[in-house]
């Protein structure tokens, strides 16, 4: 069986290619793959894999965005490490998924599911549909913060932007705590609902109600000022600000 994995996190990619071989030795893996923009361009130049061992979130976003990009047909196995994920669609779908961290017992599971699926020839699955269904499950609820001896879980709902200072990554609430954040802002991209959040630049990821006033500013861009307050200027970048106006008025692809 020709199988490929699509994971960003290198430790988590391996132990998976490892536990596949340990169930079974005939498995072949072809290929691993850390972002949308590298399997896009995989599936383009090579003949679809028997099966799919893919992440839902990845550095650069959502793994769905692949299936936005090119239609794929083969069977895809999940991998999140949030449970928050919309289950019933993908048993409806007869698509399977895995919890991280990844055990043996539930990936042979899996497999056995795969070749059960395989051997009765299901219709096609309509992956871009799954989507859908998920996109609402899928987003962060949650993030836990450590500061010093203390551990805090922060709602997403209260915070009001992410940003990067100096190298460091933290976020705002709506009532103007600072907090710093173990994700880089390509991988919040991935796990924020769009219809709240904007990368407005490389270096703010806002919600629509952290918006206090904006203003139209050179080259195009629109300068914003947040609440709570923020010492950096926040400016929607050139490349951004059509999207952003867009993202304003309630568009989306």
């Amino acid at each position: 069986m020709k199988v490929l994995i699509i994971e960003d996190e290198h430790a988590t990619a391996l132990r998976l290619q490892k536990l596949l071989k340990e169930i079974d030795a005939d498995i072949e893996i072809i290929d691993i793959l850390d972002s949308i923009e590298s399997t896009v361009n995989w599936y383009r130049k090579n003949p679809p894999p028997e099966l799919v061992f893919q992440d839902i979130q990845l550095a650069d976003g959502s793994s769905f965005e692949i299936f936005k990009a090119i239609e794929i047909d083969n069977p895809v196995i999940f991998i999140t490490a949030f449970d928050q994920y919309a289950i019933d669609a993908f048993k409806v779908n007869s698509v399977d998924y895995l919890l991280k961290p990844i055990n043996k017992k539930q990936l042979a599971e899996s497999l056995e599911k795969f070749k059960r699926w395989f051997a009765e020839k299901k219709p096609e699955i309509d992956y871009p549909a799954l989507a859908k269904l998920v996109r609402k499950e899928d987003y962060q609820k949650r993030f836990i913060v450590r500061y010093g001896q203390k551990i805090k879980s922060i709602d997403t709902s209260q915070i009001a932007y992410f940003f990067t200072e100096s190298s460091n990554n933290f976020f705002r609430t709506f009532d103007n705590k600072t907090y710093p954040l173990d994700y880089s802002l390509d991988k919040l991209e991935g796990m924020l609902d769009p219809d709240l959040y904007f990368r407005i630049n490389r270096q703010f990821i806002i919600h629509i109600k952290a918006i206090d006033e904006m203003y139209t500013y050179s080259k195009s861009r629109v300068k914003i000022e947040l609440i709570p307050s923020c010492k950096i200027d926040t400016i929607a970048s050139t490349e951004r600000s059509g999207d952003f106006k867009k993202w304003l008025g309630g568009e989306r692809d």
